[in-house]
C-alpha cells in the first residue's frame, strides 16, 4: 500500500473540541503535502432519548445541524491558514446524521486516510483516549491517523515498525513516503522478545537483521534520499516503538502483524502503542477498493 499514489481525499472528523483541532490541523498539513482533497466530516448525533413516542421533540435537529454547519466552516478556514505555506487545497465538507464512529467508518470507505484526534498524554491516554478513536482504529476502510494533542517536533524521524509481513510492508512504504516528504530520516525497528526464548539470542538478532533487511530493501532504493536507520532489538514490540518513537514526529505501524508485531489487529501490541503513543500515529489498515 502507498497512500501517495491514491487520489481519495484525507478525512478528518471535527466537532470544535481542542483535540479535533489538532487532527484538523495535521490532516491539513498533510492534505497540502500530498496535493489531495481534505474532506471534513461532522456528525449530528441524535441523543438516545430523541424518537418517537415523546410528546415532543427535546432536540431540534435543524439547530444540530445548523450547528455542525458552523463548525465545518471554521474547520475550513482554519485548515485553509495552516495549507497556504505549503500549497493550496480543495476542502470538502460533510454534516452527516449518526454517531461519530457510523459517520467517520462511513466516509473512510472513500477516503485514502482518515484522521481523527485522541486526548490524554502518556499514562493518563490508557483511560483517557476517545471511545471514537478507538474504535475507528479498529474498524476504519482505510489507514487511520491517530493525533494527540501534544505538539511533535518538526525535526523528529519518521518510526515504522517492521516485520515482514503484508501489513508491515504496507507500514514500510507509508513511512518512506512520509520521510521523503518530510526530508526527515527514517527509524526502522525489528523486536523481537522472550517469546523466542527457545531460539538463541545470536540466531534471533541475524533473523531479526535479515527480515529488516529485505523488508526495508526495495524502498531504500526508492527512495535514495532517505536517510535510513535499522533498530533490531530484544525487547517487547510495543515498548521498542514507543521508546524509539519518542521524539519522532511520526510513528507507522501495521494493523497486524507476525512474529514480533503479533497482535497488531488492534491487539495487545497495538493496543498498547495507541493508547501509549505521545506522537502521531498511523495504522496501515487495508483500503477498502473501489
Amino acid at each position: 500500500m502507498n497512500i501517495s499514489g491514491n487520489p481519495k481525499p484525507v478525512v478528518v472528523g471535527v466537532d470544535g473540541s481542542e483535540q479535533s483541532r489538532h487532527a484538523l490541523r495535521w490532516a491539513a498539513a498533510f492534505a497540502a503535502h500530498h496535493r489531495i482533497e481534505l474532506r471534513l466530516v461532522f456528525a449530528v448525533e441524535v441523543p438516545v432519548d430523541y424518537g418517537p413516542g415523546l410528546t415532543g421533540p427535546l432536540y431540534d435537529l435543524d439547530m444540530l445541524r445548523r450547528h455542525g454547519e458552523t463548525v465545518v466552516s471554521e474547520a475550513a478556514q482554519e485548515a485553509t491558514e495552516v495549507a497556504a505555506p505549503i500549497a493550496g487545497i480543495t476542502i470538502s465538507t460533510d454534516v452527516m446524521a449518526g454517531s461519530a464512529v457510523a459517520v467517520l467508518r462511513h466516509n473512510s470507505e472513500s477516503a485514502r486516510l482518515l484522521v481523527v484526534g485522541s486526548r490524554g498524554h502518556g499514562a493518563f491516554r490508557r483511560t483517557l483516549l476517545g471511545s471514537v478513536s478507538t474504535s475507528i482504529a479498529r474498524h476504519a476502510g482505510c489507514p487511520v491517523a491517530v493525533i494527540p494533542e501534544s505538539e511533535a517536533s518538526a525535526q523528529g524521524a519518521v518510526v515504522v515498525g517492521v516485520d515482514g509481513s503484508a501489513c508491515s510492508m504496507d507500514a514500510v512504504a507509508i513511512a518512506f513516503d512520509e520521510a521523503a516528504r518530510r526530508q526527515v530520516r527514517l527509524i526502522a525497528v525489528h523486536a523481537w522478545s522472550e517469546f523466542y526464548r527457545y531460539e538463541a539470542r545470536s540466531t534471533m538478532q541475524a533473523e531479526g537483521e535479515a527480515v529488516l533487511a529485505e523488508s526495508i530493501a526495495g524502498f531504500a532504493e526508492k527512495y535514495p534520499e532517505v536517510q535510513v536507520q535499522r533498530v533490531v532489538v530484544e525487547e517487547r514490540p510495543a515498548k521498542a516503538l514507543l521508546d524509539t518513537a519518542a521524539h519522532a514526529q511520526l510513528l507507522v505501524v501495521g494493523s497486524h502483524g507476525r512474529g514480533g508485531f503479533a497482535g497488531m489487529m488492534l491487539g495487545s501490541v497495538a493496543q498498547t502503542v495507541l493508547h501509549g503513543a505521545d506522537v502521531p500515529l498511523i495504522i496501515a489498515r487495508p483500503a477498502i477498493e473501489s
